[in-house]
């Protein structure tokens, strides 16, 4: 039988559904050639705001029509957080919860046997809870291996769903991690990238922490970069921060979660820090690497948000001087704290906010990487894109086009930036 497997929502899904693209190859299935047809069609969900769950649920009539009789499989973090909506799994034959990942094989085989649909979705333990270790050997299309080695979070945001969805913080054990890094770099991995739900939170509870992690990393010989996914400012202490200055292979680009850059908005989004901590982090950081990039999240129109508000937060993101923001206007959220807050902001307001606040994050860009003309960086070639140019990324995360007649797809070539875009630099082999 082949498959296809839908893939929506953050990093952690992405590593969580090539695990279970291994787990289907090592048990006999293949990958189909058919985007929109297969025997098996796994929709591994987000639901991250309310947008999220309406895509899901048009994902999963398209699947359905597509494959009238095909094996369609639903898992992920929406029917996790909400498994009572039954009517969101009418047209799959199998609903798995963030648990129950590697049961899928059991469970196809059980399926096949009665045609019967079946409903797998455990309540996450929250006092005893372990964590899942699921392992990758690779990445499939990617020169760059995200590796997951946390999961779940603590904090209860007022506006996010998530603690629902994937339980409290449980880590992977470093030896986990030593092995499952060997054998991606075994298979010619060059750059890893260490992702989790609330990935600073690593080894919460434990003997272990993220600069542990990132060491472990450092040491494994083949990987020649090691990078952070998303991450939260509580627990990035300064010694945490020598730690990884420490490592030359460690890569100076943090996507520092800020959300908003006003204290009260902050204060009602029950984020963990104000604006006079999370600047301390982003001069630590400064401090401690040359060049290095800082990016964020920034969500515009949070319920209660003045007008003051938002020029606080448009002030302190030109502040801080971000070299890249992900935009986003706040999504009412059904079961969160936010929802039942009083003084949403209307849409037309959100959209004034998204644009203003957009183009401060592309003023912002273009400045960043002017800043890079001149520099030589060595730059890891992904592809080479159809405009008869490379593409690949700097230490920071630079994107950079690269000129030339070599084959140097996945190789780590120094790089002089010659010319900057607006959201990449061109460069020439050194």
């Amino acid at each position: 039988m082949n498959f296809n497997i839908i893939t929506l929502g953050c990093k952690v899904n992405q590593y969580e559904s090539q695990n279970m693209s291994d787990l289907l190859t090592n048990n006999g299935y293949s990958q189909s050639g058919d985007k929109n047809r297969a025997d098996v069609t796994i929709i591994n969900t987000c639901t991250v705001t309310a947008v999220s769950d309406a895509k899901n649920r048009k994902i999963i009539r398209k699947v359905r029509r597509n494959n009238p009789n095909g094996i369609v499989v639903l898992t992920g973090c929406m029917p996790q957080a909400f498994p009572d909506r039954t009517s969101d799994f009418e047209d799959c034959d199998i609903v798995l919860g963030n648990k129950h990942r590697a049961s899928l094989i059991k469970k196809l085989d059980e399926f096949k046997l009665t045609y019967s649909k079946i409903i797998d979705i455990e309540p996450h333990d929250n006092k005893d809870a372990e964590y899942e270790n699921l392992s990758v050997t690779g990445f499939d299309g990617h020169t760059r291996a995200f590796i997951k080695i946390e999961d779940g979070c603590n904090r209860f945001c007022s506006y996010c769903i998530i603690p629902y969805s994937r339980g409290r913080v449980r880590s992977k054990k470093p030896d986990d991690l030593r092995r499952e890094i060997q054998n991606v770099a075994n298979n010619g991995y060059k750059e890893v990238v260490l992702v989790g739900i609330n990935l600073s939170a690593y080894g919460q509870g434990e003997n272990f922490d993220l600069a542990d992690a990132v060491d472990i990393c450092c040491e494994t010989e083949g990987i020649e970069r090691v990078r952070l996914g998303s991450f939260e400012p509580e627990m990035m202490y300064d010694s945490l921060i020598k730690r990884f200055s420490k490592q030359p292979k460690f890569c100076p680009q943090f996507h520092l979660s800020l959300q908003s850059g006003c204290d009260a908005t902050l204060k009602r989004m029950r984020r963990q820090y104000d604006t006079e901590e999370y600047m301390r982090i982003v001069d630590d950081l400064r401090e401690h690497f040359d060049n290095s990039s800082i990016t964020t999240d920034i969500m515009v129109g949070f319920a209660g948000e003045t007008e003051s508000e938002f020029e606080q937060s448009l002030s302190f993101a030109k502040k801080v001087g971000f070299s890249k923001i992900h935009v986003f206007p706040y999504s009412r959220r059904k079961g969160t704290l936010a929802d039942k807050m009083e003084n949403h902001i209307d849409s037309k307001t959100k959209d004034i906010r998204s644009k203003r606040m957009i183009e401060a994050a592309e003023e912002l860009r273009r400045g960043f990487l002017n800043n890079q003309i001149g520099r030589v960086e060595s730059v890891l070639v992904e592809r080479l894109r159809d405009g008869g140019y490379y593409e690949g990324y700097t230490m920071n995360y630079t994107p950079v086009h690269i000129l030339t007649d070599k084959e140097i797809t996945g190789e780590v070539a120094n790089v002089k930036l010659t010319k900057a875009f607006d959201d990449y630099c061109e460069g020439e082999l050194v």
